[in-house]
């Protein structure tokens, strides 16, 4: 019996031809897409399509497949539940990795979008120098204008030393009688070297140069430190200093140091602006609460001779001063401090005469 073989090409059955179709459309649509993207197989992370701009970045051979893609990278850092950040060691650069789901008619794969964010980053480590320098710059700027305050801020207490001291001394002539008073009068010298010694410390740590550290603050609590080292600067002016601080205020997450910088400069200038004042208005106000916009709010309000219009314009422009001794640089770096901790430092006109500075920190983590 004779035999026929059909010879003609087979027909693409429905499902193959839709498989085929689809592969098409996700290579269409990635290729249209600006960044480099590709499609890795969800079952066993094999890469099935790649645009252009992947190819050229990171070079996929076949069978090429996620964990060598994520080879490629040093450890990726976390910015949301989807997105990394992470460096290409063999380019040197930094991209960005977000991961998602990209669901066929039959099939379901990894889709993986990579941006080049090397500029970027290169852009916040340049802000980040700047704002060290400023720090570093302020506080020594800061230091060389207190130093008449903490020479005398150090001569209170050794000065008290010494009296104690020789009170002790004469009590050591008198016997077992005068005792307890030697004690006392020891004690009293000994808290006066310990005070001194912190006077010291503080200075130390405000000028030493190191990384900005944020850590929860409660806002009072910076005002607090900020107050103790002026408080031979407001007494040798006559100025009585007025704090009013909510109770229920949230802790602001900031770098200490940098913050109470910028409180010191507001607060000190506040003082020195009433020295041609009568002693009467002799009154710097500060005020700590939260503000519509559920920020924490800082007020530094003064009652000094205030500034004209062409002076408010040009407050916040490095080397303006209107002090015959000042350099200008101040407000410049107390703004950039504020804006650092994504915040605003502003003027405004005080109702009573004066002025008031005002800075904005957000809550919390924010």
């Amino acid at each position: 019996m004779a035999t026929s073989t059909d010879i003609r090409p087979k027909r693409a059955t429905p499902a193959r031809r839709t498989a085929s179709s689809q592969a098409s459309t996700d290579a269409a649509l990635i290729d249209a897409l600006p960044v480099a993207c590709a499609l890795f197989r969800d079952r066993d992370g094999v890469l099935v399509a790649a645009n252009a701009a992947f190819k050229a970045a990171f070079a996929p051979t076949d069978g090429f497949t996620r964990d060598d893609f994520d080879a490629q990278f040093t450890s990726a850092v976390a910015t949301s539940a989807t997105t990394r950040e992470a460096l290409h060691m063999p380019s040197g650069r930094w991209f960005e990795l977000a991961r998602g789901e990209w669901r066929g008619r039959q099939v379901v794969h990894s889709v993986l979008t990579v941006l080049d964010i090397s500029e970027r980053q290169r852009t916040l480590s340049e802000h980040k120098q700047r704002h060290e320098k400023l720090l570093f710059t302020s506080r020594t700027m800061s230091v060389g204008e207190m130093a008449t305050t903490l020479a005398h801020e150090l001569n209170q207490p050794l000065a008290a030393i010494v009296n104690y001291v020789g009170v002790g001394l004469r009590l050591l002539d008198k016997g077992e009688s005068a005792r307890e008073r030697l004690a006392e009068a020891l004690g009293y010298a000994r808290d006066q070297a310990e005070h001194a010694s912190q006077v010291i410390a503080r200075l130390r740590e405000f000028v030493r140069a190191r990384e900005p550290r944020r850590e929860p603050q409660a806002p009072a609590h910076l005002v607090d430190n900020v107050l103790r080292l002026l408080a031979l600067e407001a007494e040798k002016h006559r100025v009585r200093i007025e704090v009013d601080a909510a109770a229920d205020l949230p802790d602001v997450h900031v770098d200490r140091v940098m913050l109470e910088q910028v409180l010191l400069n507001l607060i000190k200038n506040g003082i020195e602006s009433m020295r041609e004042a009568a002693p009467s208005r002799r009154q710097l106000a500060i005020r700590v609460d939260r503000n519509f916009d559920d920020q924490v709010e800082f007020r530094v309000a003064d009652r000094g001779c205030g500034m004209s219009d062409t002076e408010a314009a040009r407050l916040f422009t490095p080397f303006f001063t209107t002090k015959s001794d000042g350099m200008g640089i101040g407000l410049a770096i107390c703004r950039s401090i504020v804006e650092y901790h994504h915040g605003r430092l502003y003027f405004e006109r005080n109702p009573d005469g004066g002025s008031v500075f005002v800075f904005t920190l957000p809550p919390g983590n924010d």
